[in-house]
């Protein structure tokens, strides 16, 4: 995850993990809320389905995805 970009979007993968860029500062949780805002519209899935299980204050996180396989939402994001 890369805050403060000029836009949020998906920036490939690298090491096996999903680079995204993010228009939201590092502060106050604005950049978390903006992941989930953004994965959830991209993957067309309510923000309640997705959810940060570990990396709260990190710009590494990993992320809980409900109601979709791994499988759809790597289809879903064209990886």
């Amino acid at each position: 995850m890369t805050p403060g970009a000029r836009r949020s979007e998906l920036a490939g993968v690298a090491d096996g993990r999903l680079r995204v860029r993010l228009a939201a500062p590092p502060a106050e949780g604005r950049a978390n809320a903006e992941l989930v805002r953004f994965l959830a519209k991209q993957l067309g899935i309510p923000r309640e389905a997705v959810g940060l299980a570990a990396g709260g204050r990190s710009r590494r996180k990993l992320v809980r995805l409900t109601g979709v396989t791994l499988d759809e939402a790597r289809r879903r994001l064209s990886l």
